[in-house]
Formats: structure tokens, C-alpha cells, sequence
């Protein structure tokens, strides 16, 4: 299996993909007006103490204000002594910040749809092999390296860099294996990143940002440490020189990976990672076997509807029920990624008849979901044979980043039939002339109503005309919308 990052760049947006054996898998995009904020470290300002919510709103420089919920505030705030860090439990709002208090806070979820960004107290830096966590003497060990000898050894080496007056630390999956020598150094840059950021914080201003993480494809090529990434493939000469002096200083076993590609052929076009982009944002996705998922999000949830379509299986309808759930689960998990759906996931697979095979289904379900970097958590099938599931959202899906509200139907996802808006027309014709006198009336329509109202409408315009004993005329303006009209008195 061929695993490769692809790094487009153009002027103010980079995009790079994640091309697993040939398909692609995730799609990250920054651009300059809207890069994420996730990690960035501010000295923000608590405009409003909501105690029935047990939140505050933080003013960090930004339009939006930045939303601060009480279970995310821990060892930073006068409150709390920063060496019960693990034994400090939310407590009410009221007593752990107050208006107008300067608070040092981290964004850990960027401004979604309406909402401002999510924050917290708890400052967590991340580099290659560790994260640093201030004001804590706590060493941990990713569960994802599972040999005991290995965890031991880390962890004997990391608790020689803990400082409780200065932080702990959780290794990475990337440190496996690594020397004492390599963590020591990456300890060392965290700590005077820390100690930069406090010393920062007395002299700045309220709403000055401390510390800023960095841009997507340094931050794609540190977090994929230890992910077996093949291949690197930029299209930016400038930026692949960036990425390897990035790498030389901090990954340099990821230097070989990296390469510039020079080739006439857009590297996405290379990868049919556009035409994917552009599918990426249909409501519906065609299986192979003839089946289909549609998709719809909306502010509280996604919902996935699984059908079977053409597929009508070679044996029964069980087992071609069954096949398709099956494809549809792996189908679903690489939606969720390609797409970057987040919150609460409503999944309504074909109804199975057999135990077994629901569970085959959760299993396959499961199994896909596990390749997924964000956090999953997934039930069981439910009484109405629905799966309820949640992923965790930390920026905005693909289609809310890609696309905007309709101007046609405005967010509704549907517009009146034209013969609604001929007949909302009539009614309007009516309402005018009962309210004021008029010899005669103009209507000004987009061009298919106007057309239905001197063809299909004929009948019915001519009607009201000798109701009301005035003539109407249609009149068609091509830059209306299907449900934008005037009715004007002549």
C-alpha cells in the first residue's frame, strides 16, 4: 500500500492530499483569508461570563468572539493550583474567570458555520516525538506503541526532562525507537517555546496572538511522522525548498521522501484528485457494485442514507442487502474523511434481518473508521436500525469550506416550481388591487415564469383580468431569479 502526500500550491492557498494507493483519502486546504486556528496560543480578553451556559466569551482578535466553556479551563487561571492539574475538576464558571480578566488560551476547534472558535486552558505544543504539557509532571506514552519494553524506555528517558514547575510530557507514536538524544533536543525546544509564550504573555496586549502553529504542509509533515508516509510530491519549487530545510532541522528521515514534481500535468490532475474534490461535494456517491450513499449535513448532523440502487446481488435479497452495507461501511468511512464531517453522524444502513450479518456490518464499520486520525466514537444499531456515531470537528467540512449558501434557494437545497410562483403572482395581482386603485398592472418575472404566464398560465391570467377588469402585463427580466418578481401599478 502506497501512501503519499501531495502538495499543491498556488498564491494564498496551499492544498495538499493524502493519496492512499492511488485513492485519494483526506484533503486538507488553507488559504490565507481563512488558515485554521487551531493550536494558535493567544492572550484573550473574557468579554461575557455566561453562568447558565458554564461558558465565557473571549475576545482574541478576531471578529468572532472565541467560546470558552468551563470543562476546558484548567491550570491557567488564579483559581487553580497548577500542580493539581490532574485532580482539578470543573467547578461554576463564575469562580474561575470573571469579565474583563486576561486569560492565556489555545484554540483547539476553528470558527465553524456561525460559531467563533473553541478554546481551552489547557496548552498542549506538539512537536515531532513529543507534546508538551505546562504546568504538569505527567509522562505518558501513545497507546499505539504497544511493546511494554519500548513504553518503559521512553518513558524513563522523557522523565528526566520533567520539570514540575515547568511541564511533562506525552510521547508520541513517532518516538518509537528513536534516541535519547533526539527526544532530549525536541524537550529542550519545547520547553523555550513555553517559556517564550509566558514571557510573551506579561508584555502583550489582550487579543495578541503568542504563538502560532504552523502552516498546513509543515504541520501535515510533523503530524505524519510515523504515519508510513512513502512519498511527498510538491509542485512549488519554493516550497519543497522550505519542506526539506523544514525536515533536515526536524524530520530528517523524512528528507529522501520529499521530491519536486515538474511535470506538465497538474499534480492533482495527475492523481484525479480534483475530479474526487468534485465529487467530494455531490450529495450523492455511487458505489460499485450499483448501489449509492447520499449525504446530506445540516447544522445539527449528517445523515447517510444507504440504497441499494441497481445492485441486485446474485443469490437473495438478504446477501444483497448485506453486500452492500458491507461496501457502504468502508464507502462512509472515507467520506467522513474526504469530507471532514464532524459532530453527531447519522448512519441508516438497508434493514438486516440477520444478527449476524449486523454485526458483520459494525465490524466492517469499525474496522474503516480505525484508519481515521480524528476521534470516532460509534453505537450499536439502534431499535429503528439506525448507527449513531460522532467524529470529532476541529475545522469546517470540505463542502462549507468549498462552497457558499445558494443565491437561488438560499440554504433550502430546493426552489418553487414556476407554476407556484405564476400562481403566488396572481394572488399578489389580487392583494395589490383590493389595497389600492390601478388602471392596469406590470409584472416583471424571470424569464421561465414570464413564459409560463403568457403560455400555461394563459388561461388563468386572462381570468383574472376580466375579474378585475384590468389588464395585466407580463414583462420577462433576465436577470431575476425563478423566484424573484415585482408587480408594478400602471
Amino acid at each position: 500500500m502506497m501512501n503519499e502526500l501531495l502538495v499543491n500550491v498556488t498564491p494564498s492557498e496551499t492544498r495538499v492530499a493524502l493519496v492512499v494507493s492511488g485513492i485519494l483519502s483526506e484533503i486538507y486546504i488553507e488559504r490565507s483569508s481563512n488558515s485554521s486556528m487551531v493550536g494558535n496560543v493567544y492572550r484573550g480578553k473574557v468579554s461575557r461570563v455566561l453562568p447558565g451556559m458554564q461558558a465565557a466569551f473571549v475576545e482574541i482578535g478576531h471578529e468572532k468572539a472565541a467560546f470558552l466553556h468551563a470543562s476546558d479551563i484548567v491550570p491557567h487561571t488564579e483559581c487553580v493550583n497548577p500542580h493539581e492539574k490532574e485532580h482539578f475538576k470543573a467547578c461554576d464558571i463564575s469562580t474561575l474567570v470573571r469579565q474583563g480578566q486576561d486569560i492565556l488560551v489555545q484554540v483547539v476547534k476553528d470558527p465553524i458555520s456561525t460559531k467563533g472558535a473553541r478554546l481551552t486552558t489547557d496548552i498542549t505544543l506538539p512537536s515531532r516525538y513529543l507534546v508538551f504539557m505546562p504546568d504538569s509532571a505527567h509522562v505518558g506514552v501513545s497507546q499505539k506503541i504497544e511493546s511494554d519494553d519500548e513504553r518503559n524506555r521512553l518513558k524513563s528517558i522523557v522523565s528526566k526532562f520533567v520539570d514540575k514547575d515547568v511541564g511533562g510530557f506525552i510521547v508520541r507514536t513517532a518516538a518509537e525507537g528513536i534516541s535519547e538524544k533526539e527526544i532530549e533536543q525536541d524537550a529542550q525546544l519545547l520547553k523555550r517555546m513555553w517559556l517564550n509564550i509566558k514571557k510573551s504573555y506579561k508584555e502583550a496586549k489582550a487579543g495578541t496572538i503568542l504563538h502560532e502553529d504552523l502552516s498546513i504542509a509543515f504541520r501535515l509533515l510533523r503530524d505524519f511522522v510515523g504515519n508510513d508516509i512513502d512519498k511527498i510530491r510538491v509542485d512549488s519549487r519554493l516550497a519543497f525548498k522550505e519542506l526539506v530545510k523544514y525536515s533536515n532541522e526536524f524530520v530528517p528521515e523524512m528528507v529522501g521522501k520529499i521530491e519536486h514534481y515538474s511535470g506538465d500535468t497538474p499534480l492533482f490532475d495527475l492523481y484525479d484528485v480534483e475530479n474526487e474534490i468534485q465529487r467530494a461535494l455531490d450529495r450523492r456517491v455511487q458505489l460499485k457494485s450499483g448501489g449509492s450513499l447520499v449525504i446530506d449535513q445540516t447544522e445539527a448532523m449528517t445523515t447517510i442514507d444507504v440504497n441499494t440502487g441497481a445492485f441486485v446481488g446474485h443469490r437473495n435479497l438478504e446477501d444483497t442487502i448485506f453486500n452492500t452495507n458491507v461496501e457502504a461501511a468502508a464507502a462512509i468511512a472515507r467520506q467522513l474523511r474526504l469530507r471532514n464531517l464532524g459532530g453527531i453522524i447519522i448512519i441508516d444502513f438497508i434493514d438486516m434481518a440477520d444478527a449476524t450479518h449486523r454485526e458483520r456490518v459494525m465490524q466492517a464499520l469499525l474496522t474503516e473508521l480505525a484508519k481515521d486520525r480524528a476521534k470516532t466514537t460509534v453505537s450499536d444499531f439502534s431499535e429503528l436500525g439506525l448507527v449513531e456515531m460522532t467524529r470529532k470537528r476541529t475545522r469546517e467540512s470540505l463542502g462549507h469550506l468549498l462552497c457558499c449558501e445558494c443565491p437561488e434557494c438560499r440554504g433550502r437545497g430546493a426552489v418553487k416550481s414556476v407554476s407556484s410562483v405564476c400562481y403566488e403572482i396572481l394572488r399578489d395581482i389580487l392583494r395589490v388591487n383590493h389595497a389600492y386603485k390601478a388602471e392596469k398592472f406590470i409584472v416583471y418575472a424571470s424569464t421561465d415564469v414570464a413564459e409560463a404566464l403568457q403560455l400555461d398560465e394563459q388561461h388563468a391570467l386572462a381570468e383574472l383580468e376580466v375579474f378585475m377588469g384590468k389588464t395585466v402585463e407580463v414583462r420577462a427580466e433576465h436577470m431575476y431569479r425563478r423566484e424573484k418578481y415585482d408587480v408594478v401599478m400602471a
